[in-house]
């Protein structure tokens, strides 16, 4: 497979069911499944968003492919009873992008595992990183870009001339990842230890790191982790943590907050390349919760990279929640009119911008996210 897989097809990154079903109607269940929160929305045939309904985060790897379309069940039915539909949602398609389905058996298992809910005539399933890449791009002619999520991990992927895709495994640190709200509190906690106990260079993280749990010292801090006095998923309110210290000139935080950068902006020169496209103006999709969220010298750091290394891509950031994405990607699938799309993104659209769900990146507001939402 390589770094990335780069195929020619219509449906990039996803898997079809019951594709020659007759749909019922021509709504859209769509489903964005994260890390920490999933969202499903089941959207009508003009647009209309009919039920709404989140949950938690999205894991198959961990309890397995039919456990984990089980945790979606509540939230469609919720959804569908909003919308006053009885029994399952019956929708004309099933459009889900998950996260945790890096490779493409993986989506075909979790395809078939869809289908058989009977949620929708037809089901595609992709990767979350698309639902991005769709929800950044316009909605007339080829969905051509790249699009990098950094939430709680990291990934990437694009969309080419002809439907040709690059995409990377993701999968973490034996896939090559680094980056995302877990890296970046992990390497902010290692130099603060170090920084303690004089194995490292001294860094304001020392003192903020513990502080932000109302302890005076990494030791405190360390045992309060080590022994469960803290649960494990509060290392990720480190990550803001970490941008204030660097954003008040600490060099090993401005350190960390650079590699981020250059991961980020590394992954997608890399997948403008594989697709030819760093000698035309395509838009770079920047997405999830620690992009989202606009940190300065993060995002200055981006545009100067990309300026550098790929002179015509057009960053821009997302903050619309994801499954704005996934109901494009369906309405894409049921031969929605023109209106219906604008009538979707006018839902999703932030409350201060009723005009656009996403901005150049450098004068978008910023994301509401968590940092370490995916």
């Amino acid at each position: 497979m390589g770094l990335t897989q780069s195929v020619s097809t219509p449906s990039p990154s996803s898997s079809s069911a019951s594709s020659s079903a007759s749909p019922p109607d021509g709504s859209v269940l769509a489903i964005d499944a994260g890390n920490t929160k999933t969202d499903v929305a089941l959207i009508g045939q003009d647009g209309s968003v009919l039920g709404a309904a989140r949950g938690g985060g999205f894991r198959p790897p961990v309890v397995g492919a039919e456990r984990a379309v089980g945790s979606l069940a509540p939230l469609v039915e919720e959804v569908a009873r909003q919308a006053g539909r009885s029994g399952p949602a019956g929708a004309g398609h099933v459009s889900a992008c998950l996260a945790n389905v890096d490779l493409p058996s993986e989506e075909e298992e979790l395809t078939g595992v869809l289908a058989g809910r009977g949620w929708g005539a037809t089901v595609t399933v992709a990767n979350d990183t698309f639902a991005l890449l769709r929800a950044g791009v316009g909605d007339d002619g080829e969905p051509t870009g790249v699009s990098v999520v950094c939430g709680a991990g990291i990934n990437c992927a694009g969309i080419g001339h002809g439907g040709r895709v690059a995409r990377f495994p993701a999968i973490g640190r034996i896939s090559g990842d680094w980056g995302g709200g877990g890296y970046l509190s992990e390497e902010a906690l290692w130099w603060a230890a170090r920084a303690e106990d004089g194995r490292g260079e001294p860094t304001g993280l020392a003192r903020a790191l513990p502080a932000h749990f109302g302890l005076t010292t990494m030791y405190e801090l360390i045992e309060a982790l080590h022994l469960g006095r803290l649960e494990p998923g509060r290392r990720h309110e480190l990550t803001p943590v970490l941008f204030a210290v660097a954003e008040a000139g600490d060099e090993i935080a401005r350190a960390i907050v650079d590699r981020q950068a250059e991961e980020v902006v590394t992954m997608a020169a890399v997948a403008l390349g594989r697709l030819d496209l760093l000698g035309e103006e395509t838009p770079v999709v920047l997405g999830g919760g620690v992009l989202a969220a606009r940190h300065p010298l993060l995002d200055d750091r981006i545009r100067e990279l990309l300026a550098e290394r790929a002179p015509k891509a057009e960053p821009r950031v997302v903050t619309a929640p994801p499954v704005l994405g996934a109901a494009l990607l369906g309405l894409d699938r049921t031969g929605a009119p023109e209106s219906a799309y604008a009538r979707l993104r006018a839902h999703y659209a932030p409350a201060d911008d009723t005009e656009s769900h996403c901005a150049p990146a450098d004068d978008a507001e910023s994301g509401t996210e968590s940092p370490s939402g995916a």
